[in-house]
């Protein structure tokens, strides 16, 4: 998939990447569900979030789990980042993904190193994106765009506050709730990431090579 970015008139538009994270099906059926959703090229980042497996079975059963998808990852070439956790992302030599509460991003960038994505969730404040953008991050996280099933509680932010995100110099992730059926709403912003869960990890595993492709389409005419 293009991650160029291109000119139109004095606007300069980036076409958006899909950042896909995991969910917490059995194990089993979310390696089959990566695997048919990373083989379609379409998938340019991977967030480990697996929040039932640390609550139930604990950091050695996620770290197990973890090992085996950034070897399924890297297998089709798509960078990982660890959701929170920036001891188990050094220890898997991987990114990492921090909420507001989750850890110094200076501290997470010293110990993963220069290369490694770091992102940060930033809701729909744009202090806080440019905090992020100050302190090393990769990319600043906004959302929820759309009411979210993976976080119900989650803050609002409105398309007029991500096209304001989107001026700040750092990539901007979008996230929550967001699908194919509600994407064209923010046709045109300079989005880096479109994150997504149930839209795609949600399906069968036999439906989740043609939505990941169905993605694409909508990138390439963004």
């Amino acid at each position: 998939m293009s991650n160029h970015t291109f000119a139109i008139g004095n606007v300069m538009n980036r076409v958006p990447k899909l950042y896909l994270l995991t969910n917490d099906d059995e194990f089993e059926v979310l390696k089959q569900k990566l695997t048919a959703a990373l083989k379609t090229g379409a998938v340019s980042l991977l967030q480990i979030r697996r929040k039932q497996t640390l609550a139930g079975k604990g950091y050695q059963a996620l770290y197990r789990e973890a090992e085996q998808i950034v070897a399924l990852a890297q297998a089709y070439e798509v960078p990982v980042v660890m959701n929170d956790d920036i001891e188990l992302a050094a220890l898997l030599g991987i990114g990492v993904h921090l909420g507001q509460d989750d850890g110094d991003l200076a501290v997470a960038r010293a110990r993963l190193g220069a290369d490694k994505i770091i992102g940060r969730t930033c809701h729909n404040d744009v202090a806080l994106i440019q905090e992020a953008k100050y302190a090393g991050a990769s990319y600043a996280a906004m959302g929820a765009v759309f009411p979210s099933t993976t976080k119900p509680d989650a803050k609002r932010v409105s398309i007029d506050q991500v096209k304001q995100g989107s001026e700040q110099g750092i990539d901007i992730c979008v996230i929550g709730g967001l699908s194919v059926n509600n994407i064209e709403l923010l046709k045109g912003l300079a989005l880096t990431y479109v994150a997504v869960t149930n839209d795609i990890m949600n399906l069968s595993v036999e439906d989740i090579g043609a939505r990941c492709l169905e993605w694409q389409r909508i990138f390439s005419a963004w």
